[in-house]
This record gives structure tokens, C-alpha cells and sequence, in this order.
């Protein structure tokens, strides 16, 4: 957590007045980057800045303020602004509220300042919708925004109600205890320019000797919260010949054991469920598990769209337990992502699995007659291209099987497919089940033409 002298030095440097106020705002990024600091220095840096910004007196300067509220926005401009350690800062700041206590995953130090309208505006454009315009002004070209626009109203703040969601939702896994606590570094209470302390003896000023006895070393009180104290009863005393008495009690009658029920049951059926789920992927499951699966995810019906099934990992699932693969398509028939789970089912390679899948679900609901077709013409496809004449054998009596259940159940129509299917089975005569498909076929059609006569 804790600066050494010389990065201290840096960064009191690249904040002064006198630079900042004539320096871009991607100018002052990139400068940051060429101090040496990488990617893994970033929170050091970015706790160091927000202890100045919460302590006027370290950082008395308006244009040093914009600056620093920049560069711990920039440190983190690749991830979204949730992911910035440092955006419950710009939530405060957006708010105008002084008593505000900052995140518990980076130091609480104080009160932070209230921002200017400009201000305000500045870091709204900048964690909500940044140009390269934007970053092309200096802070002495936001702050003097305000004073010639006073005759037209500011845009309007970025609104941090979803942004507060995710850091509340984030906050809300941390410990009791790192909520609690007040900085043990205090601000000076008059301004910079009303202190009437004494130069110091030596050359080195005042503000840069504070800064790096807060920042540096390892007890740097930066990263120090005073917590109060954890309290708790003291233990009681018993006399040593009765202390251990539960553990050979001598009167049975006064001493009944009691049993929690609900102690050996699962709370976190979800939890649960999505282990069971990431099994399922990766090897078949047992009949037990498979039982225990599909119980929970009937038992809440909402739970099989949290169980981490995306149409990408259906293949693996079909593969390796198409009958959990069968319940759970039936549970997403309602979700706006069924037709891609049905597009990866029918483009993904033909199987026993495969086919026993969409067999299935074309006696329990009504599919698509588009993707029963596409289905058909990939398994022909793949018989016709197949080189290993015992699989290809195979398959051909699994898609003869396939199609002749679909069509004694009219579950499609003969007419639709009948020159592609006629096909398939005068190429494949040699097997018997191709043979039996050829002849249904010609019995459905002499039937079609003799009801058609009459």
C-alpha cells in the first residue's frame, strides 16, 4: 500500500499547480506512465491520491483536484467503470454529499470535496461517454467553462443509480468489521493560506515531509482505520471437578440430546445445481445425480436459467447426458434464446445422443418444421461424406430409424422431403433399414394417389 520517497516524489510533482494547470488531461496520463509505474502500482498510486483529495491541505489547488480525480479514472479507463476500485470516489463526488464515507476496499481518509457544476459535468462525459475532446483540455479550460457559461445550464449529471447497484452488490461480500471505522488522519481545519505555522528549518517543505511520513514505510498510517473493539463476554469459570461434567454426564434423565433437522440440507440449491450442471458438461452423470439434477430444477423452474447452459456448451451436454439435455431444452421452450439452442443442435455433429434428442422433443412439443428439415439434410449430408464404411453403415440405419419414427408419428410431412429422402435410401439400398424406409415410402405415396382418385 505504502509509497517510497521518491514515488512520492513523482507524484507531487505531476500534481503541482503550476504544471497541471497548462497540461492536457491525456498528457497527464501518459506522463504517470512514463514515471515507471505499471499496471500493479496502480492502487498504490490511486490510494495515495484519494488521501489527498480528501485533505485540503495537501492538495489546496482547484486545477490539482481535476487532475487527480482524472488520473484515478485513467489508471482504470480499460475495464468498465464498476470494475474501478476507485469508482465509489466518483459516485461521491457526482453525489455533492461531504459526509460520505468511502469504499471499504481502499482507505477511508475523510471528507471529499464538493465539485464545481463544471466540475460535476467534466467527470460525468468523462466515466460515462469520454472523446478525445475531452481529454484534450487542460483543468483551467473546465474551470473557466463554468464562469462563461453561466447563462446556460449544465448538462445534466450522469446518473450513478446503476453504477451504485453493482458497488453495493460488490461492497455487500466484504466483512462486517470493513465497514466500520474513522481515518486516523485528520485534515487541517483553517485553509492552506490561513495556516500561520512557521517555515520549516530545513529545505525540503512541510507538505512533502507530511506526505511521506502518511505514504511511506510500512506503518504508514494511510492504510490504518481506527476500528473499535470487538466486544465480547468474558468466559466463565467453572470449579475443575464439575468443568467437564457434559462429557460423562452422570444423570441421563436431565440430559436430552437435540438434533437440528435442517442442518445437513443444502441452502444453496443454485450453487448446488450449477456444480452439478458443470459435471454434466464434462462426463455423464450417475442416475442419482441425474435424479438430484432435474428435481431441484423442477422444483424452481427459474433455476435453469442460472445454471451457466449457454447454446455453445449444449453440444457437450447432448453428448454426455442427453437426457438432462432433453428436460432442460423443454424448461427454455419460453426463452427469447431457444432458437439458437435449436441452431447449435442442428448444426452440431451427428450422434445416437443427437438424434435421440430431437427425437424426443419432437413427440413432447411442436418444433419448428424449418429446423426438423435442416436437422434431416445434415444427417443425410453427413452420411453421404462419412469415409469409414462401418460408421457410415451405422449411421445410415440410425437416420432410416430416425426418419421412419418422425413420419409413422406425422410428425413431418413426406411430401416436403420425399425427393431427398427417396435418394438417401436408393443410394444406401444395400441396408436393410434403408430398403424398409423406401418401401414406406412408396406405400405412403400409392396410398396419397389412390385416396386422391377417389
Amino acid at each position: 500500500m505504502s509509497l517510497t520517497t521518491k514515488e512520492i516524489g513523482h507524484v507531487m510533482n505531476l500534481l503541482r499547480e503550476d504544471t497541471v494547470s497548462t497540461t492536457t488531461f491525456d498528457s497527464l496520463g501518459s506522463a504517470l506512465q512514463r514515471l515507471g509505474f505499471n499496471k500493479h502500482d496502480h492502487f498504490r498510486v490511486g490510494s495515495s491520491i484519494v488521501l489527498l483529495l480528501q485533505n485540503r491541505d495537501l492538495l489546496p489547488g482547484p486545477n490539482q483536484r481535476l487532475a487527480a480525480i482524472y488520473l484515478l479514472y485513467d489508471m482504470y479507463k480499460a475495464e468498465p467503470v464498476a470494475s474501478n476500485p476507485f469508482a465509489t470516489v466518483f459516485v461521491h463526488l457526482l453525489q455533492n454529499t461531504q459526509n460520505l464515507t468511502i469504499s471499504h476496499e481502499i482507505p477511508a481518509m475523510g471528507k471529499l470535496p464538493p465539485l464545481s457544476s463544471s466540475e460535476k459535468a467534466f467527470l460525468s462525459q468523462l466515466i460515462s461517454l469520454p472523446n478525445k475532446d475531452l481529454v484534450k483540455r487542460t483543468p483551467k479550460q473546465v474551470l473557466f467553462s463554468e464562469g462563461e457559461n453561466t447563462s446556460h445550464p449544465q448538462k445534466s449529471v450522469y446518473d450513478v443509480s446503476g453504477l451504485q447497484l453493482s458497488l453495493v452488490e460488490r461492497q455487500s461480500q466484504l466483512p462486517v468489521l470493513n465497514k466500520t471505522g474513522i481515518p486516523c488522519v485528520m485534515p487541517h481545519p483553517e485553509p492552506p493560506n490561513m495556516q500561520k505555522a512557521d517555515p520549516p528549518s530545513d529545505s525540503k517543505p512541510v507538505q512533502q515531509q507530511v506526505l511521506e511520513s502518511l505514504l511511506s514505510g510500512k506503518s504508514a498510517p494511510m492504510t490504518e482505520n481506527i476500528r473499535p473493539t470487538f466486544v465480547r463476554p468474558i468466559p466463565l469459570l467453572h470449579p475443575p471437578d464439575n468443568e467437564l461434567v457434559w462429557m460423562n454426564p452422570t444423570l441421563p434423565a436431565r440430559h436430552k440430546f437435540l438434533w437440528d433437522s435442517q442442518m445437513t440440507k443444502n441452502t444453496n440449491k443454485a450453487g448446488e445445481v450449477r456444480k452439478l450442471m458443470t459435471k454434466a458438461f464434462k462426463n455423464p452423470l450417475t442416475n442419482g445425480q441425474q435424479q438430484q439434477l432435474l428435481a431441484q430444477l423442477n422444483d424452481d423452474s427459474k433455476l435453469v436459467y442460472h445454471v451457466g447452459l449457454t447454446p455453445a456448451k449444449l453440444p457437450d451436454l447432448v453428448e454426455n447426458n442427453p437426457l438432462v439435455a432433453i428436460e432442460v431444452l423443454l424448461m427454455l421452450m419460453q426463452s427469447s434464446q431457444i432458437t439458437e439452442y435449436f441452431s447449435v443442435l442442428v448444426n452440431m455433429e451427428m450422434s445416437l445422443h443427437s438424434m435421440e434428442v430431437v427425437n424426443r422433443l419432437t413427440t413432447a412439443v411442436e418444433l419448428p418444421t424449418e429446423f426438423i428439415h435442416l436437422y434431416i439434410s445434415n444427417c443425410i449430408s453427413t452420411c453421404e461424406t462419412i469415409k469409414d464404411k462401418y460408421m457410415q453403415n451405422r449411421l445410415v440405419r440410425l437416420v432410416c430409424v430416425f426418419l421412419q419414427s418422425l413420419i409413422r408419428n406425422r410428425i413431418i410431412n413426406v411430401k416436403d422431403l420425399f425427393i431427398e429422402v427417396q435418394a438417401f435410401c436408393i443410394e444406401f439400398s444395400r441396408i436393410r433399414e434403408a430398403a424398409g424406409l423406401f418401401r414406406l415410402l412408396k406405400q405412403l405415396d400409392t396410398a396419397e394417389a389412390e385416396a386422391a382418385k377417389k
